[in-house]
């Protein structure tokens, strides 16, 4: 009943209302910078691992937004609500689940899957605002995860196992180091 109850709330609260739509909007753009925002300040929290995750993220980052901004200037699709010729790919959403795709590269499904919930909020939020429509959210949704998964090493901590073993009348020790 409770479920019901929510679900009939946030389905008619969210859709009748002008100014709810204008703080979803607002939302999605604030997210769009939030989610990379804090994938890059990660990369300076946790970077002990060696493999430059600062750079790694500056890189995926830096060529999703090139290549989406390069997109809109070819194929110069219409926007749903006729602002302009650059709706194709949706840029907020390359922004989104390039920071969204980092996160779970890096650290894993744990932080990976709410990165991604926000990041399809934010193509929700695209297409509410009559700003694209599915396939450029689709579409800069693939260049934020496909320019992420190119450039983005998985974090994995360094393992030192340290075995003992008995033999005839003594012991061994061994090392394995995991990398």
């Amino acid at each position: 009943m409770k479920k019901t109850v929510l679900i009939f709330v946030l389905f008619f609260g969210l859709s009748n209302a002008k100014a709810q739509n204008k703080t979803i909007t607002t939302s999605g753009d604030i997210l769009q910078i939030a989610i990379p925002a804090v994938a890059f300040g990660s990369t300076f929290i946790w970077n002990e691992d060696n493999t430059k995750p600062t750079w790694q993220f500056i890189k995926a980052y830096g060529s999703g937004l090139i290549l989406e901004q390069a997109l809109k200037h070819i194929v110069l699709k219409p926007r749903p609500d006729g602002s302009d010729n650059y709706s194709f790919p949706s840029g907020h959403t390359t922004s989104a689940f390039s920071g969204a795709a980092f996160i779970q590269r890096r650290y894993g499904w744990k932080y990976g899957i709410p990165s991604y919930v926000l990041a399809s909020y934010v193509g929700y939020t695209r297409i509410q605002a009559k700003k694209h429509d599915g396939w450029d959210v689709l579409g800069g949704a693939v260049i934020g995860i496909g320019t992420s998964y190119l450039f983005t090493k998985p974090y994995s901590k360094k393992k030192v196992d340290v075995s003992l073993n008995r033999m005839d009348g003594g012991y061994t020790i061994g090392f394995n180091y995991t990398y």
